[in-house]
Formats: structure tokens, C-alpha cells, sequence
């Protein structure tokens, strides 16, 4: 028991959002509790069953990285207007709708009614859809469809995360940041349901750290407890949305062919190809594909790896723990409960790592441990 102990206790110094960067005038004034008692409540009453035996699938991606952030930018190539909505990095689901938004707001009133999406992921759709509902003609031109894109093996709990490096940006890209964040979590809100697989959940930062990303007003309910949980000197409470990629991502692909919508696939190799699409207007969300199709050498996988367990509904709380680069965390979902993570920065293999595997499943398992000893 020390050593198990010991040990979950040296996975959380550090908080999880520390390259996420807000306002200090969004920040909460914090009101601590004296312990988090997880006896004789509704915190976190049922540990998950972590073992080997349970695993269903071990899932990889790569996440579209830009040290100074993703690029929302308009340029004329040609004949044609690109508008680029790339390089999310962690935070593609969770920023989709903001981003996807002030993308199509750079397309001018005067342009065709016909306008061309590259790339079927999160960002891809969301813009697609957006235009739709703005009266365009979309046609969508990708060489991989969900449930093959990278938006399909994200963990998917709403937090914008993991999107930049606070060194590299300035407060103009902060201040669309914050505002991109703000307007995606208010459309999530409207999809909460059945049908797109989003809902609210109750997460808990076990060493503390958040930092809100995007503003305070996104995660209701905050509260922050003194020593208690796994011997921490700190646990933070939040509210967030949680969201099933298999779920979400079919229903959106659904709204767009509702609406009219068509997709070709086609695997572009260079920018002189797109000129031959008959739309004046491209819309660029393609992720890491624009690190070749126009030459942007900033933009860097960052390796996620995923350890699936069946599902448990009665698991109704997510957590997440980090320690400096070593990150745990726990997503119940309806198609299992997704245990991460990793996040290793130019790693383009798409290869399970065992080490990895080996090193999740046993955190967790200590944490579950516990639990069931509390």
C-alpha cells in the first residue's frame, strides 16, 4: 500500500494546462475546502476496473502542432482565395466550432456561392457545416473519411489544451484564442444529447493547476478541496463537456449530406493541383497535411496514445493527473473508458508503444487501487 501510494503521489506535482495561457483578470478567486471526503458521498464512488484483460483497443493519433498556435489566415494562390484553419494542436474538437467561425467570416460577400473544404476531420466538418448554414454550396475534397481521421481517436473532453507554447504567442492571438474557445463551448452546449454523443461531466484535476483556458465562465461549478484525494496537497473540481468522437463525427457527417453536401476523395499532393478545382474559395483544414501541401515547416506531430477498457456506465466523473510530461487521465465514454495519455512532441510513428501501454494501464490501475481502499 506505501508504494502504491508513493507512487500515484509522484505522478501529480505539476498541473495538466501548463501551456495554456489566460488573462490573470479571468482567473477565479479560490475558496479551498478543508478535505474532499470520498466516504459517505457522490465523489467519485465507483473506481474503474483497470486491468490488462480489459483493454479492447489501443489507439494512436497525431495531433496537428504549431508552437505559435493554429494558423487562421487568408491568402491568394493563383487564381484562388485559401483560407487556412489548421494546427490545433490538443484542443481540434474542443476548438472546432470558434475556429471554424472566424475562418468563414474572413470569406468576402461578393465572392461565388461555391467553396471547397479540404479535409473530413473535426475542423473540416464544422467548417463545411458553418458555411452551409451561411447559404454556400460546400464540397468537401479529403483523402481519409471518419472513422479514419485523427478526430476519431481523440480523447475528446472539453478543455482547448495543448494548443500552443505561451512563450511563442502574443496577447493579440490570446485575445482570438479565448474568443474562438468561448464561441465553440456555447454551440457544444446546443448539441448536448443523444444524437451527438455530448454531455456534461464533472472532472477532477488531482494535484491542481487548471488555468481555464479560454475563461473562467467555460467550466462551472470550480471548486478547490485541500489535502484529501491520493494524499494531494490540491484537487480541483471543474464542469465540462464530454464528447464521443464516433458519435459526434457521424452526426455531423449526417447534417452535412442533409444539407446538400458532397465529398470527393481526393489526396492532394501539391498547391498547383488545387488549381484545378472549380471553386474560387478553398478552405485549408487539412492538419498536418499542410505541412507538405503548403510547405509549413512549423507545424510538428505531437503522438497521442490511447488504452480503450470496456465500457462501465456506471462511471459517471473523469480525472486527470500530471506530472511535468507524464500524464494520466481517465474519459468514461459509451464505447469504453479511454485511458491516456501521452503527448510526445515529434514522434510520427503511428505504432502502439508497449512501454506506454505498460505505463497507463499501471497508473491507473494504482489510482483504482486506492480507490477501492478509500
Amino acid at each position: 500500500m506505501k508504494n502504491r501510494r508513493n507512487f500515484i503521489k509522484g505522478l501529480g506535482a505539476a498541473g495538466l494546462i501548463g501551456s495554456t495561457l489566460v488573462k490573470p483578470n479571468m482567473l477565479f478567486s479560490q475558496n479551498v475546502d478543508s478535505k474532499l471526503n470520498l466516504k459517505g458521498s457522490n465523489t467519485l464512488p465507483f473506481p474503474v476496473n483497470v486491468s490488462e484483460d480489459r483493454v479492447i483497443r489501443t489507439a494512436v493519433g497525431l495531433r496537428p502542432y504549431r508552437p505559435s498556435g493554429y494558423l487562421i489566415k487568408k491568402e491568394k494562390i493563383g487564381e484562388k482565395e485559401i483560407i487556412h484553419n489548421y494546427g490545433h494542436g490538443g484542443g481540434g474538437i474542443s476548438l472546432s466550432w470558434g475556429t471554424a467561425t472566424l475562418a468563414v467570416n474572413m470569406i468576402s460577400a461578393v465572392q461565388a456561392s461555391k467553396i471547397a473544404v479540404l479535409g473530413c476531420g473535426v475542423i473540416g466538418l464544422s467548417t463545411a457545416i458553418l458555411l452551409q448554414r451561411r447559404g454556400f454550396q460546400v464540397t468537401i475534397y479529403s483523402k481519409q473519411l471518419p472513422p479514419d481521421t485523427v478526430s476519431n481517436v481523440a480523447g475528446a473532453l472539453w478543455a482547448p489544451v495543448s494548443v500552443f507554447e505561451p512563450s511563442q504567442v502574443d496577447s493579440k492571438f490570446i485575445e482570438q484564442f479565448n474568443n474562438a474557445s468561448q464561441i465553440s463551448q456555447r454551440m457544444f452546449q446546443d448539441l448536448v444529447g443523444e444524437r451527438y454523443g455530448v454531455w456534461w461531466i464533472k472532472n477532477y484535476f488531482l494535484g491542481g493547476g487548471f488555468r481555464f483556458p479560454g475563461g473562467k465562465n467555460l467550466y462551472p461549478g470550480f471548486k478547490e478541496y485541500g489535502k484529501g484525494l491520493f494524499d494531494y496537497s490540491k484537487v480541483e473540481e471543474i464542469n465540462t463537456l464530454m464528447i464521443e468522437p464516433p458519435i459526434y463525427l457521424n452526426s455531423l457527417l449526417d447534417d452535412f449530406y442533409r444539407a446538400g453536401g458532397e465529398i470527393k476523395i481526393v489526396d492532394f499532393r501539391t498547391t498547383q493541383e488545387l488549381m484545378s478545382l472549380e471553386e474560387a474559395v478553398i478552405m485549408n483544414c487539412t492538419g498536418l497535411g499542410s505541412k507538405k501541401l503548403f510547405n509549413d515547416s512549423s507545424l510538428t506531430p505531437v503522438k497521442g496514445q490511447l488504452s480503450v477498457l470496456l465500457p462501465q456506465p456506471e462511471i459517471d466523473y473523469s480525472y486527470i493527473v500530471s506530472s511535468h510530461d507524464k500524464l494520466l487521465y481517465m474519459f468514461p465514454r459509451k464505447d469504453g473508458i479511454i485511458l491516456g495519455g501521452t503527448s510526445e512532441k515529434g514522434n510520427w510513428s503511428l505504432d502502439p508503444s508497449e512501454e506506454e501501454s505498460s505505463r497507463i494501464i499501471k497508473g491507473h490501475s494504482a489510482i483504482s487501487e486506492y480507490l477501492k481502499k478509500s
